[in-house]
């Protein structure tokens, strides 16, 4: 077994900061949608990102591939990795409370490691693994309420939408090993939000009406943060940590997010969880801590 890298100074600073990051997102998502639809949300966030990162990678003249194949997988990912999960995601904060949204949000990783045992001969579910995953599936079916497992309405379909936004991106990830693993990633990332721009606008205009700028500043404040912080500066800040840190430190940012949206959603929307919501977020924490590994191999010596 390949052991984990160690976490410099540096990058727990960039761990902690991505965490601050994408946990203030689920707030953004919540204020643009008091004035924009679901739909226009993710195009919103799909485009400025999209023009941010491209330009990043102008700027640092990285090689931009030209062949059909490649944009073909950006396309897939971006429908995969972007238009499910954010439109989903956008469905689920209309109906839910943040920090809840967050706390589904968490079992990302779980799906993650799923997937990839299904698609990838060493990804093997080994038995700490299959431990992991379903500590974080009883995690989200805790949060989620066994009372409302039997109930269709719409805090229980909000709900699934978030359960199956963490699902689009765990299938995003084994994708993206799959097809993208010969590019930069910036390139990577920035072709795969053309691919979902492409997507989500003409659904979004024909679905939602044309797009208005006419926007009131929280508004656009929002949707700056949720599409230039959030979705493009952290696509930068993750490969950096990936790099530093590498995939398996990089698992402990999802144990960051959660809690940071829980605190914000209490401070300015006056937001308050159930205890059955943070048990669920303790078993998924518990989950990933297992498939991490670090914890119980140093309980273990």
């Amino acid at each position: 077994m390949t052991p984990q890298k160690s976490i410099s100074g540096a990058a727990w600073g960039q761990l902690l900061l991505l965490g601050l990051i994408w946990g203030g997102s689920f707030l953004a998502i919540k204020i643009a949608l008091r004035e924009v639809g679901p739909l226009t949300s993710v195009l919103h966030r799909t485009f400025w990102a999209m023009l941010a990162l491209w330009i990043f990678v102008l700027i640092a003249r990285l090689p931009v591939p030209r062949d059909t194949r490649t944009w073909g997988a950006f396309l897939v990912m971006g429908v995969i990795n972007n238009v499910l999960p954010f439109a989903l995601l956008a469905f689920g904060t209309q109906h839910l409370e943040t920090g809840l949204v967050s706390i589904f949000n968490a079992s990302t990783a779980v799906f993650g490691v799923l997937i990839a045992a299904l698609v990838f001969a060493d990804e093997k579910l080994t038995a700490r693994k299959g431990i992991g995953v379903s500590l974080g599936f009883l995690g989200v079916a805790t949060a989620m309420g066994l009372e409302f497992l039997g109930e269709i309405d719409l805090r229980s379909t909000a709900q699934l939408a978030c359960i199956g936004a963490a699902f689009c991106y765990g299938c995003g990830g084994s994708w993206a090993r799959a097809t993208l693993g010969g590019l930069k990633p910036q390139v990577a990332a920035a072709g795969m939000l053309t691919g979902a721009t492409l997507v989500i606008a003409p659904l979004a205009l024909l679905i939602e009406g044309p797009l208005t700028l006419d926007l009131a500043p929280a508004t656009w404040g929002a949707i700056g943060y949720y599409a230039l912080v959030s979705t493009a500066a952290a696509f930068l800040l993750y490969y950096s940590i990936l790099a530093k840190a590498g995939s398996g430190n990089l698992m402990l940012v999802t144990l960051l997010v959660a809690p940071v949206a829980i605190v914000l959603g209490a401070a300015t929307l006056g937001e308050s969880l159930e205890p059955r919501h943070y048990g669920g977020l303790a078993l998924v924490g518990l989950g990933l801590v297992v498939l991490d590994g670090r914890a119980l191999r140093r309980i273990s010596v």
